[in-house]
């Protein structure tokens, strides 16, 4: 028998600890030993066909294939299946929405990743862009460290009200709003943008600030201004830092030891430059739920 997992359903039985170590044990896994595809496809509309294949983890008797429809304009922007089947006989187990587990594992490897790269100390977030992605982002570094006060920032006002408000109780901290990105990253020792923006909407930060970039995860989408200092984002290592549709000039360092395993992965990075330099982390989003041209 087939089960259905619709997006109610598995937000009944997510819970972000442990879909926090699931997915670090994921990041650590050795390969499986099939090279994953991605395959992109335009359509003769606004949208594209995306497929994900196959999805395996060493010591699991089953694979997924992803599909999704991805229509910016719409909402929901992101529609689609993950098919789980049984590596055996190919049984199809289970069918789940795949928006929901974009967003999820989407998020919280983002919280994983910022955790990881930016100070210990660092406990003042600053959200842009009040959608989907940034709720689970900020769920998942809530879990892994301390935050101390939250700033949002969204085009659309009562969005940020309701994001900090919401959030603000949750975590029992001062949480505000700023009526635009630079406001929003000046208050933060963390920036997290998860937007729909196409042309930069953040060009500076303090010094040792660490940013979280969401958005850019296809051509033609860009939240940071070229030139910022960074370290690598996931999978680049040795090269130039690059966030997906923005390039920056700064040289990469050698990435350190990750501290959830001896060898390197994909978010460890260098941890200990402070000073004047300010960290930036890539975390290929994927929009679940279009709200407003910049919330995800």
């Amino acid at each position: 028998m087939t089960i259905l997992l619709n997006r109610s359903a598995l937000t009944a039985l997510l819970d972000v600890p442990a879909c926090l170590d699931a997915l670090r044990a994921g990041f650590v896994a050795a390969p499986a030993g099939t090279d994953a595809r991605r395959i992109i496809a335009p359509l003769p509309g606004p949208g594209t066909a995306t497929a994900l294949i196959p999805g395996l983890l060493p010591g699991v008797p089953a694979y997924t294939v992803k599909v999704n429809a991805k229509f910016p304009d719409a909402r929901p922007a992101l529609r689609g299946v993950v098919c789980l089947h049984d590596l055996a006989t190919g049984e199809l187990l289970a069918l789940l929405d795949s928006a929901t587990v974009t967003a999820w594992r989407t998020g919280l490897a983002a919280a994983l990743g910022t955790h990881a790269l930016a100070p210990p100390e660092a406990g003042r977030v600053a959200v842009i862009g009040a959608g989907a992605q940034a709720d689970l982002v900020l769920r998942g570094l809530a879990a892994l460290r301390t935050v101390t006060a939250l700033t949002v920032c969204d085009l659309d006002a009562g969005r940020a009200e309701t994001f900090a408000d919401r959030h603000g109780v949750a975590l029992n901290v001062p949480a505000v709003t700023a009526p635009d990105p630079r406001a929003a990253a000046g208050r933060a020792d963390i920036v997290v943008t998860a937007t729909w923006a196409r042309t930069p909407l953040l060009d500076a930060v303090a010094p040792g600030t660490h940013v979280t970039a969401l958005g850019a995860d296809e051509p033609g989408k860009s939240e940071l201004a070229p030139g910022r200092p960074c370290t690598r984002p996931s999978g680049c290592p040795g090269r130039t830092s690059r966030s997906r549709g923005s390039r920056t000039a700064a040289p990469v360092p050698t990435p350190r030891r990750s501290p959830f395993s001896p060898d390197p992965w994909p978010f460890a990075a260098d941890k200990t430059g402070r000073g004047s330099t300010s960290r930036l982390t890539s975390a290929n989003g994927r929009n679940p739920w279009r709200t407003s041209p910049w919330s995800r």
